[in-house]
């Protein structure tokens, strides 16, 4: 078994927050570009064989996406690779390089988009906080997400990263979801960085099923019946700090900020249970190690 260097917990998007591993809860931030395949920010890996990351993260921030009540998550973080060109984990999804050279990646991708609870908001790995601004929205089931993305990685050193992501929902969703970030990564010492912008938009199926107000809802809740058109879900920054600890285990301190799009914010629900500002901010640490 060969023991790798250890990286996990990118920010994005996210946090995050982009949240794909739980829609309308905090998620794993996907959203600064260390990109898929759990690679830090700063000068990319190059693993060898099969790997594995196991690692846990806190994260404090909003409950639901458009929320204005906070909660305190632990998220499990299970990651596996092959070298440079297939990976799988939850925040990542499943994904090929099936172009790989110059500094570009592209290829298929499949993700998870977990429920939303009505009860708390919260996601299936929320310890404290909530809201209960979602009683009378019924829940929303789990989605999935396929489709593909490109990405390339510029400039002398290339520190600079763009991604683009588009897919296809289906399950709890049937609307078409696009991811776009950018980043610059760097290195102080033994510390490595990641900051940039990120937006995401989406078609109206989606927008609908996550911030309309269909008619039985209004009746249960009290809210004007609202459906939101497609267009701009969320924009916003994130940023990440990578310290290694040694050559398998890394700590990450991740943040991100983001404000809901004119359609989402249009909702009854956002205007007068929740609120467009969103932000996330949590602590990682990973374990990794070839298999």
């Amino acid at each position: 078994m060969r023991l790798v260097r250890a990286a996990i917990f990118p920010v994005l998007a996210l946090a995050t927050a982009h949240p794909v591993l739980a829609q309308n809860a905090p998620a794993l931030p996907t959203g600064t570009l260390p990109a898929p395949g759990a690679r830090p920010a700063g000068p990319p890996m190059q693993p060898q064989g099969w790997t594995m990351t196991v690692g846990v993260a806190p994260l404090f921030g909003m409950a639901w996406q458009g929320s204005k009540d906070t909660a305190l998550s632990i998220f499990p973080d299970l990651r596996v690779n092959y070298k440079d060109t297939l990976f799988l984990s939850v925040p990542d999804g499943l994904g090929w390089n099936a172009v790989n050279a110059d500094g570009w990646k592209a290829g298929p991708l499949v993700k998870l988009r977990f429920g939303r609870n009505e009860s708390n908001g919260g996601s299936p790995f929320q310890i404290t906080g909530g809201s209960d601004a979602l009683i009378g929205m019924g829940d929303i089931g789990v989605a999935g997400e396929a489709g593909g993305f490109v990405e390339k990685r510029f400039g002398a050193k290339r520190q600079w990263r763009a991604r683009a992501e588009v897919r296809q929902g289906f399950g709890a969703h049937q609307g078409v979801v696009g991811d776009v970030q950018a980043a610059y990564s760097g290195r102080t010492g033994k510390v490595l960085y990641s900051a940039g912008p990120r937006a995401t938009f989406a078609s109206a199926d989606y927008v609908q099923t996550y911030f309309g107000v269909d008619a039985g809802q209004a009746a249960r809740t009290g809210l004007a019946v609202s459906r939101p058109d497609g267009g701009l879900v969320s924009y916003g920054l994130g940023a990440n700090v990578i310290r290694p600890l040694d050559r398998r285990r890394v700590v990450t301190l991740f943040a991100g900020v983001d404000r809901l799009g004119g359609e989402p914010a249009s909702s009854s629900l956002i205007r007068e249970r929740g609120q467009r500002t969103q932000f996330t901010v949590g602590l990682g640490y990973g374990f990794r190690f070839g298999l």
